[in-house]
């Protein structure tokens, strides 16, 4: 059996009861190293609450399937932050393990979909997201941009997820995003939202235009950027007393 186990958004205190009792009736855990990361933990803590020794996952493995072959005959745990079916690797983990027989098992848990709530944004009213991700001198692609274009066209908030590279602990900041943003064609008079570390101790949200949150300090790594759509008033209300300098 593949349980997919979602750890929540800061440290090893985000895990659910459920999840916890899931994790520790596992014969093999792998903590995925991937498509996220909790930066209130490390391997060492949560080996320490489960009991169990913890491999990682990295994107090869996961991507060949390599858990799965674990999974043919042992109950293996992917641990997860935030919730596990959000990264749509994931659910290729489902449907090939289904191909091949394997039972699966979700554990469920907050994720930064249900947390950007604090923003005041109404999430109904959220558009397709995307990832900004890392341009170099030769590479700068901007397909993340034209979702922003077909969100605003219809009036829905436009979450992006910014880049990280977790083998080389490497993270696009909010400023480095919002010059690309801007490069690509957002006017920096654009009101947007950054989040910093939604859901943890540190979490800090700011709202204020473009080019003004380019230079400024927005909090620590593993941010998001929201663009909002049409504005219901009491988001404007809610945005206001998030203003930066307020």
């Amino acid at each position: 059996m593949l349980k997919l186990i979602g750890l929540g958004l800061w440290d090893e205190k985000g895990f659910t009861l459920r999840g916890l009792e899931e994790a520790r009736e596992c014969d093999l855990l792998f903590l995925e190293n991937y498509t996220s990361k909790l930066m209130g933990t490390d391997k060492q803590r949560l080996e320490e609450l489960t009991g169990k020794r913890i491999q990682l996952a990295n994107r090869e493995f996961l991507e060949n399937y390599g858990v799965l072959d674990y999974a043919e005959n042992n109950d293996v745990g992917l641990l997860v932050a935030g919730d596990p079916m959000v990264a749509t690797t994931h659910s290729d983990l489902v449907i090939e393990a289904r191909k091949r027989g394997i039972k699966t098992k979700v554990i469920h848990n907050a994720s930064i979909f249900s947390a950007i709530g604090e923003t005041g944004l109404q999430l109904y009213k959220l558009g397709r997201s995307a990832t900004i991700t890392f341009w170099t001198e030769d590479y700068k692609p901007t397909s993340w941009f034209d979702v922003f274009k077909q969100n605003k066209e219809r009036g829905l908030h436009t979450l992006f997820f910014l880049d990280l590279d977790l083998a080389n602990n490497k993270y696009l900041n909010a400023q480095q995003a919002l010059k690309q943003l801007i490069e690509a064609g957002l006017d920096e008079e654009t009101e947007v939202v950054v989040g910093s570390q939604i859901g943890s101790p540190n979490s800090r949200i700011v709202y204020g235009k473009a080019g003004e949150l380019m230079d400024a300090d927005v909090g620590l790594p593993l941010q998001v950027i929201i663009i909002p759509g049409k504005l219901h008033p009491k988001e404007e209300e809610f945005l206001e007393q998030l203003r930066l300098g307020e």
